[in-house]
């Protein structure tokens, strides 16, 4: 665990940035999209406790012991996060489209060079 998570984390992001640098519109979508599973996958690897327990207290063990509890925080983060890009990523696959439709190239160079 302590060593799968890192190398996936830093895997999404190589190839993300990877795609952001190939300047087409529909790769810089994904690349972004996945630089957010990157970042949130991130987020949620900080509130991960080796052997934490839910936290969650039964009626029954109202005095709280010293366990260690996983923190809920960054799971509520991330729920925020990914609504919210997933608000951009489609805005941003309209924009995609829209540029498609009208100058006929996903290309950002070449769009630079159509627009004028």
């Amino acid at each position: 665990m302590f060593l799968i998570l890192p190398l996936t984390i830093g895997i999404l992001v190589a190839v993300s940035v990877y795609l952001i640098i190939q300047r087409r519109l529909i790769k810089l979508v994904l690349g972004f999209a996945m630089l957010s599973h990157a970042t949130n996958l991130m987020i949620m690897a900080s509130g991960w406790v080796q052997d934490g327990k839910p936290p969650i207290l039964p009626v029954e063990k109202i005095s709280v012991q010293a366990q260690m509890y996983v923190d809920p925080l960054p799971q509520a983060m991330v729920l925020t996060a990914i609504v919210i890009s997933l608000a951009v990523i489609a805005f941003l696959l309209t924009v995609a489209l829209n540029m498609q439709r009208n100058f006929k190239t996903d290309n950002i160079d070449e769009y630079r060079r159509l627009k004028g």
